[in-house]
């Protein structure tokens, strides 16, 4: 997934695409510990993809708390 597509979402979609790369990643995961993961790779993709929408929450909540101490 692209941030610059993560960057359009909403506050909630976001949250939501969060918890869906959570429960994948961790399915993915049980996949690997019993030999039925196809490519690991998946696992490298969908934790990347974690940590840009982390990285885009903790961008938001930058920004927000600097606009609150702008006011």
């Amino acid at each position: 997934m692209k941030f610059e597509k993560l960057s359009e979402m909403t506050e909630d979609e976001i949250s939501l695409k969060f918890f869906e790369l959570k429960e994948s990643y961790m399915k993915l995961r049980f996949q690997h510990a019993t030999a039925q993961l196809d490519s690991s790779a998946k696992l490298r993709d969908t934790r990347r993809d974690i940590a840009r929408v982390n990285t885009l929450i903790n961008q938001r909540k930058k920004e927000a708390a600097k606009a609150g101490v702008e006011e």
